[in-house]
C-alpha cells in the first residue's frame, strides 16, 4: 500500500517555515504520562515534534514514510529516525509511555493504524493527537489567506483536509478519551515567512503541477497590500488536542 506523500516534494520548505508548537504542549504531556522513558513520534515530518519531545523522554523513535522528510529532519542525541509509515511502525518503537502525532493524523489509514497503536503502546500509556487550521495576524492579512485557501487553491486540497476543519472531530478515535487544555502556537513573522508558509501547503504544489505556474505569484500583491509596513507581525494558530488511553 503506497503512503499519501503530499509533502515529499517540499520538504526542505516544509522543515524551513512550519511553525513550531509551544513548549507548554510538551511539558503538559510529559506530566501526564506514567513514565518518560519512550515516545514514538509518528508521521514525524522533518522531527519538529521529536526533537521538543526529547527534552521530556530518555528515548524519541521518530518516523515518517517521507525518505525526503527523514533526510530534512534535525538531529537529536536522543531522536533515532526510521523512514517507516504508521501502520507499520519500527519494532523500537514497541512499549512506548506515549505516542503522538503532530498535524498528520488524516493522512492515516485509521482501520490500520489503530491496531498498530494499541500494539506499541505500554500499559497506561497515552496517545496525543492535534493540529491547527487557520492562522490568525490580521483581518485584512487573514481576509487574503482564506481566500486563496478557499477560493484559490481550494479545490486542489486533498479530501482528508477536511478532517482538520473539524478538528480531528470527524476522525475515529476508539480509545478513552481524556480532557486537556486548551493550546495556541505563536510566531513573529515577516511577510516572507507567511509566502514561504503558503508555499508548503500541498494545495499551492497540487495547484502547481496541474498549471505549471506559482498560485503566489499572482497573491504576492494583494498580500503584500493587506500586510502594510510592518517588518514583522505576530501569528497565531489555534491547537486542537485529542488524547486518549487504550480502554
Amino acid at each position: 500500500m503506497t503512503f499519501k506523500d503530499h509533502f515529499s516534494s517540499q520538504a526542505e520548505s516544509y522543515a524551513r517555515f512550519r511553525p513550531t508548537y509551544p513548549a507548554s504542549l510538551y511539558a503538559w504531556l510529559a506530566s501526564r504520562v506514567p513514565a518518560r522513558d519512550l515516545v514514538w513520534d509518528c508521521g514525524t515530518g522533518s522531527g519538529q515534534a521529536a526533537v521538543a519531545l526529547a527534552g521530556h523522554f530518555a528515548h524519541v523513535i521518530a518516523s515518517d514514510p517521507s525518505r525526503e522528510q527523514i533526510e530534512h529532519a534535525t538531529a537529536h542525541t536522543r531522536v533515532r529516525y526510521f523512514v517507516a509509515s504508521a501502520e507499520q511502525p519500527p519494532a523500537e518503537a514497541m512499549g512506548a509511555d506515549l505516542v503522538t502525532v503532530a498535524q498528520a493524523l488524516h493522512w492515516f489509514d485509521f482501520e490500520r493504524f489503530y491496531p498498530a497503536l494499541k500494539r506499541v503502546l505500554k500499559t497506561g500509556g497515552l496517545f496525543a493527537a492535534w493540529g491547527y487550521g487557520h492562522l490568525q495576524i490580521t483581518l485584512e492579512v487573514d481576509a487574503v489567506v482564506r481566500h486563496y485557501y478557499t477560493d484559490v487553491v481550494g479545490p486542489y486540497w486533498p479530501p482528508d483536509r477536511l478532517h482538520i476543519e473539524s478538528g480531528y472531530r470527524s476522525i475515529p478515535f476508539p480509545l478513552m478519551e481524556l480532557a486537556t487544555p486548551e493550546f495556541e502556537m505563536t510566531a513573529r513573522w515577516t511577510l516572507e515567512d507567511l509566502i514561504g508558509y503558503l508555499d508548503s501547503w500541498s494545495a499551492t504544489r497540487r495547484y502547481l503541477q496541474a498549471h505549471d505556474v506559482n498560485p503566489l505569484l499572482s497573491l504576492r500583491p494583494t498580500l503584500t497590500e493587506a500586510w502594510g509596513s510592518a517588518p514583522e507581525r505576530q501569528v497565531a494558530w489555534p491547537l486542537f488536542l485529542r488524547l486518549g488511553q487504550i480502554k
